[in-house]
C-alpha cells in the first residue's frame, strides 16, 4: 500500500478485541498502559448501546484495564452526534437502554412518544412488542427512523440474542422505512469519534476483529486498519471480502510495540 503518515492516534474496538466474553484478552492491559503512557490520543469502541460510558469505565476496570470515560465512543454517542448535527434540540421515542437515552438528553433531545422527530433504535435486554409497535405507528405517521448500529445478533452465555439490526428488519418489514445506522461499519462513527480527540484519519488506525464492520468502517474512514483474530473473523474468513485489513495479526499484544 502507499505510504502513510505515521501512526499517532489509535481507535480499537471492545470486545473480540481487547475483551472476551467478559475476560480481558492477554494483552489488552498493556497496550491500554502504553497509549496512556504515549499521551497518543485513542478511543475505545463499542457498537453496543445499552451502556453510557461510565458504565463501561467502571466494567473495563474490573477488568484491570484503565480507560478515561473521555477515551470511550460508543454507538448510541455517534447516533446522538448525528441527530445533534441534523436536527439540534429535536425530539425522539426511543427504544433503548441508559447509554442511549443518556446520549439523548446531554444533547438536550426531548424523549416523547407524541409526534417525535425520529424514533431512534437501540440494543435492550428486552424488547417489548408494545414499544415496537409504537414505533411502527410513528414512523408511519411520519418519524425519520434511525438504528444506533446494524448488529443482527447479540451474545449471551446461553446463546445469540435478537440485536438491533434483527428488531430494525422487523420494523422496516411493517413500514417499508429503511433506518439510517449510525454505528459500525459506517464510516460516521469513526470521523464523528476522529473529531472528538482531534485526531485525523491519514494518521490513525482502527483495530478490530470483525471484517465487515471494524475493518470497512475504518477502510471507508480512510484509516489504517489491522486484524485481529481473537475475536469473530477467522483467518481463513478474509479472503472472502473483497477488501483487505492493512495487517492481520494473532492479538492485541502483536500492536503494543507500535504505540
Amino acid at each position: 500500500m502507499a505510504d502513510r503518515k505515521p501512526i499517532e492516534s489509535w481507535l480499537t474496538d471492545m470486545d473480540g478485541v481487547l475483551i472476551h466474553e467478559g475476560v480481558p484478552i492477554p494483552g489488552a492491559d498493556a497496550f491500554i498502559k502504553k497509549l496512556r503512557e504515549s499521551g497518543r490520543p485513542f478511543l475505545v469502541l463499542t457498537n453496543n448501546s445499552i451502556y453510557t460510558p461510565r458504565d463501561l469505565h467502571a466494567r473495563l476496570r474490573r477488568l484491570g484495564l484503565e480507560v478515561p470515560i473521555d477515551n470511550i465512543w460508543t454507538s448510541a454517542l455517534a447516533t446522538a452526534k448525528f441527530l445533534d448535527d441534523q436536527r439540534p434540540g429535536g425530539s425522539a421515542y426511543v427504544i433503548g437502554e441508559a447509554g442511549l437515552t443518556t446520549a439523548l438528553h446531554d444533547i438536550g433531545y426531548i424523549l416523547t412518544d407524541h409526534d417525535p422527530d425520529y424514533v431512534v433504535l437501540g440494543e435492550t435486554r428486552t424488547y417489548s412488542f408494545e414499544a415496537m409497535t409504537k414505533a411502527v405507528r410513528l414512523i408511519n405517521a411520519g418519524a425519520r427512523f434511525i438504528c444506533t448500529n446494524p448488529d443482527e445478533t447479540g451474545p449471551s452465555t446461553e446463546g445469540p440474542l435478537p440485536a438491533t439490526g434483527a428488531v430494525a428488519a422487523l420494523i422496516t418489514k411493517a413500514t417499508g422505512r429503511q433506518p439510517y445506522f449510525a454505528g459500525k461499519p459506517n464510516p460516521l462513527m469513526m470521523r464523528t469519534g476522529l473529531n472528538t480527540i482531534g485526531a485525523h484519519s491519514e494518521s490513525s488506525a482502527m483495530i478490530g476483529d470483525r471484517m465487515d464492520t471494524d475493518v470497512l468502517a475504518g477502510i471507508e474512514a480512510g484509516m489504517k486498519t489491522y486484524l485481529v483474530l481473537t475475536g469473530l473473523t477467522r483467518p481463513e474468513q478474509v479472503e472472502n471480502f473483497p477488501y483487505r485489513p492493512s495487517k492481520v495479526v494473532d492479538s492485541i499484544a502483536d500492536i503494543v510495540d507500535l504505540v
